[in-house]
């Protein structure tokens, strides 16, 4: 068993190419394979959100604080709040993050297929995200 208390836990900004605004991600665990499960603790400055993206195998999204906006290619923007529970299809074009004007934090787990966990697409434009 390997135990990692909080506050040792790796924790890094997200990357441009993959974000926009200020967003931090702390790696809860990446267990070596042959676990294919990997989840991070993602918290979201307001107006801060992810790139368009799929998984290979899927995505659940657990929102743990603060109001967020998610949203599926070809469906309107959904506000997601703490308590929520959000399950993507493998496959799916997807965007999330925070509101406008509120920050919001979400656990992501996802599984690897062949070594990766996600593909990362183009940014979401201020219209796209602002309009949903």
């Amino acid at each position: 068993m390997e135990l990692r208390r909080s506050g040792t836990r790796q924790v890094i900004d997200g990357p441009a190419d993959w974000f926009t605004g200020h967003v931090r991600i702390e790696m809860l665990s990446n267990p070596p394979e042959p676990s294919r499960v990997g989840c991070a603790s993602v918290t979201f400055a307001p107006g801060a959100r992810t790139a368009w993206h799929t998984h290979p195998l899927g995505q659940t999204v657990i929102v743990t604080s603060g109001t967020g906006w998610t949203q599926c290619e070809g469906e309107e923007r959904v506000e997601i709040r703490a308590g929520d529970v959000i399950w993507c299809p493998p496959g799916h074009r997807h965007w999330h993050g925070a509101t406008a004007t509120t920050a919001m934090t979400h656990i992501a787990v996802q599984e690897s297929l062949n070594g990766s966990p996600v593909t990362w697409m183009e940014q979401v434009t201020d219209g796209q995200y602002l309009s949903g």
